[in-house]
Formats: structure tokens, sequence, C-alpha cells
């Protein structure tokens, strides 16, 4: 990302995988529900059904009539065409992801734009923008990487260096043909069920972060933030006198 005359440039790249994350996000999102749906049981371990004590249960009502989970049949079973798309849409993310990731390194991107500065973890720094937050006025309404301030740049490191891998990583646990040839990925977690769990409370972090980035787009300003990631430009914020 750099600067002009025009406003912030988002590069081509950025834009192109922004937009592609978003729409995998959204069709893992819808996908997955179907999925938890169709047995809303998590287990801790290498083994879970409806025999076995769960670590924890969603209160809604299952999808699958032959899954006796205390509840009654509603809606039509949508196992088949959501792990379809589910598997699709994430093998796309991972590949997108690699690209961001090694553009981002080749670039310098994160170095530049999203490590935090040694003076923004003091007390009273940090906690002016934890302040400035509270009140739905952040930091960086010009939209330039470079005015990112540092609960900023923390979230978004920690979404491409930590959640991604962590979402990527449980995924592959819970695939049967690539745990028998990588039988460490699973037993890293604790079993199949484990993987599942953490996947499902990683997403659910994921979402907060989405629904979070959005108000934050919002405050700064919807349609300037959005076409800019379109266009590639926008004008800076106006501010008062």
């Amino acid at each position: 990302m750099v600067e002009s005359g025009r406003g912030m440039r988002h590069a081509f790249v950025v834009r192109l995988t922004h937009w592609v994350t978003f729409v995998c996000f959204v069709a893992l999102l819808v996908s997955g529900v179907q999925l938890v749906i169709s047995h809303p049981r998590f287990y801790w371990g290498e083994t879970g059904n409806v025999l076995t004590p769960a670590l924890f249960q969603l209160p809604i009502p299952s999808s699958r009539a032959s899954v006796s989970t205390g509840y009654g049949y509603v809606l039509p079973d949508q196992n088949g065409w959501s792990r379809a798309l589910h598997f699709q849409a994430a093998w796309l993310v991972v590949f997108t992801g690699l690209l961001y990731v090694g553009v981002g390194l080749w670039t310098r991107h994160f170095g530049r734009n999203l490590l935090p500065r040694a003076g923004e973890f003091r007390v009273g720094a940090l906690w002016s923008t934890v302040a400035s937050h509270l009140r739905l006025k952040p930091g960086g309404e010009d939209g330039g990487a470079e005015s990112y301030n540092v609960l900023q740049r923390m979230a978004y490191l920690g979404v491409v260096f930590f959640l991604f891998p962590l979402m990527i990583w449980t995924g592959l646990a819970m695939s049967p043909s690539f745990v028998a040839g990588f039988p460490a990925v699973v037993e890293a977690l604790g079993g199949h069920q484990s993987a599942r769990t953490i996947h499902f409370f990683t997403t659910v972090t994921l979402v907060g972060f989405v629904a979070v980035h959005l108000v934050m787009v919002a405050v700064a300003g919807f349609g300037p933030r959005v076409k800019a990631m379109i266009t590639g430009h926008s004008e800076p914020a106006r501010r008062d006198p």
C-alpha cells in the first residue's frame, strides 16, 4: 500500500485477496453452520458420538432425524452440499492466503505497516487507543496503512498469522485422507474431536473480528472505505475544523 494524491492506494493483490477471502469466508460460514446443525454436539479427544458425553452442546435442533440429540426433526439434512462447498471454499482461501502472505513478505508490508511500534505499548498510549475505540472514534480515519493503531495492527497480525493458520490446521486435522498421511497433524491437537471443537471456537473468534471490523469501517465511512478496497483509491477523510 502506498499513499497518492487522491488518498490511500490499495495494491491490486491486497484488493484481490481481500474480496476473494470475503467470498470464501461467507461460503465457509454458511456451509459450516449447516455442518454444525447436522450434529450440534462438541467433544474433546479422538472420538465422540451421541452415546458419549459431550463437552458442550449448542441449544439448537439437529437437522438429522437419525441423530438422537434430544431434539426433533426440523430441517432437511444439508450435510451433503455444505460439506462439498466447505472443502472447495477452504482450499481457495488457503491459496489466496498464501498469495497474500507471500506478497506481503516480499514487499515488507507486514513489517512496514502491521508490526506495532515500540512506543505504542506505553500504558498511556495503549489506554488512549482503547478509549478511542470505546468511543467509536478510532485513529486511522484517512484509511492509510501507516495510520493503523496498535489494536488494529495486533488484530490483523493475529488473524493473518494465528487464527487463519489455526483454522487451516484444525480443518486438515478433520480430513481422514490428510491425516492418514500426516497423523501428527491431529495427534498434536489431541484427536479429531478436539480439532473440531478448536475449529468451532476459532470460527466464533473470526466472526467476532469481522463484526468489529465492519463496525470500524462504518464509523470511518463505509462508502469511502469500500470504494477504496474496490478501486484502490479513497479521498482523505474530512476533519472538523
